[in-house]
């Protein structure tokens, strides 16, 4: 007889946490044993449930799919997580990868595609999107990181510390407005779109 794998959903957006519980529960063995709205909620009901495998989205309204991912693999290492979102994923896949993430699924999937998804993850296998995989590169992280300037690294080791534009400004004797040119730069470099996948991004390549 087939294990049952238990599955928890960690969505704000209910139409499509709740609309995904219905297409797993359509699959043999599936048993989907809670819904979480935030990241907090999620790691709670992660603990008090003991699910198998996750389907995590990365944008919550309290935590980053990220810092989610990490609290729970330090409870449980084994937990298998899907990464289920609509952003960007490309500046932070290395550190999804690192992680452990075994899967990662864009929000417009469709109910074939999250069922394939759920069939691999029975067979131990990982599974990514073809564009994403096509995106990939081989490099070495200092090359990123060697594309900065020396005023946009020390303008990172400032935001990194949780200093504001304004902040730096001061620090280093800058207009804000030259600081938040160097920062939207920055941005552009690293094919970013806020300061918390900047700052993901600058610790990443620093290894």
């Amino acid at each position: 007889m087939n294990k049952i794998q238990h599955i928890l959903i960690v969505d704000d957006h209910p139409a499509m946490a709740y609309g995904t519980k219905f297409i797993l529960e359509q699959e043999e063995n599936i048993q989907v044993v809670g819904v979480a709205t935030t990241g907090e909620m999620g790691v709670e009901m992660m603990v008090e449930l003991k699910p198998s495998i996750i389907f995590l989205d990365f944008h919550l309204p309290d935590l980053t799919g990220m810092e989610v991912a990490v609290k729970m693999r330090e409870l449980n290492k084994d937990v298998q997580i899907v990464i289920f979102t609509g952003i960007d994923y490309m500046p932070i896949l290395n550190n999804l990868l690192e992680l452990g993430v075994c899967g990662i699924m864009s929000k417009d999937s469709s109910e074939d595609q999250i069922r394939n998804m759920m069939r691999a993850l029975k067979e131990g296998q990982s599974v990514i999107p073809i564009s994403l995989l096509h995106q990939m590169r081989l490099s070495h992280p200092d090359d990123d990181l060697s594309s900065l300037t020396d005023e946009e690294i020390n303008i990172m080791n400032q935001i990194v510390k949780g200093a504001t534009n304004e902040q730096i400004a001061d620090e280093i004797h800058m207009s804000k407005r030259s600081v938040d040119n160097y920062v939207r730069k920055i941005y552009d470099k690293f094919g970013v779109k806020s300061r918390a996948q900047a700052i993901e991004k600058f610790l990443q390549i620093k290894r």
